[in-house]
């Protein structure tokens, strides 16, 4: 770290370029924190146990349809990627196992973001993220090159917003309630009814 404790100020609000670098991300101590570098801010992320279950569930889910499908692919939950931003930090990522394989031996300290098929935030209401993923990640994905878009939200009840990339933005999203199925087709089929993401004891 450059002699200084990291700074998370409100993005866009005034504070200029930050101090901080992908190596001071790295450099961090390993205390059970998570942070995004945004325009060379350290940005606290704070997820909660009910956040952390649906991450792990929705990776599950996509690991599976891969599998079903035959495809193979790298989920993790979370991954470190880069965007235009510096780093960010989906709640859930997959990309083609190849790009991830490429990317481990090239020993890149970020997954490349353009080689993201699917990233998931999911949100947790009154944080300071939840603005970042429900408005400046939609612009800030896209200009990575980041196929889909799902936004998740839990509280009251489980909704999916998925955007599609096109071209350099993404389409208006589609919406999906706790009563719906969610099934898309690219990059390989995924069905599961949103009534998955309920099942939290």
């Amino acid at each position: 770290m450059k002699g200084q404790e990291p700074v998370s100020p409100a993005v866009d609000d005034g504070y200029g370029y930050g101090p901080y670098t992908v190596e001071d991300l790295h450099g961090l101590p390993d205390e059970g924190k998570a942070f995004e570098l945004v325009d060379g801010w350290l940005i606290e992320l704070s997820p909660s146990t009910r956040h952390d279950y649906l991450a792990q569930v929705l990776a599950r889910i996509l690991q599976r349809a891969a599998e079903d499908a035959g495809v193979d692919v790298y989920v993790q939950a979370p991954m470190d990627i880069s965007t235009p931003a510096g780093a960010r930090k989906p709640d859930v990522a997959l990309m083609g196992a190849a790009a991830a394989r490429s990317a481990r031996d090239l020993g890149l300290s970020l997954y490349p973001g353009n080689d993201v098929q699917i990233a998931i935030e999911i949100v947790s209401r009154g944080s300071g993220s939840e603005r970042e993923d429900r408005h400046r990640k939609v612009t800030e994905y896209a200009r990575t090159g980041i196929d889909q878009y799902w936004l998740v939200d839990f509280d009251p009840r489980p909704r999916i917003q998925i955007r599609r990339l096109n071209g350099a933005a993404y389409t208006d999203p589609i919406v999906l309630e706790d009563a719906d199925v969610l099934d898309v087709s690219h990059p390989f089929p995924i069905t599961f009814p949103l009534t998955r993401l309920s099942d939290f004891t």
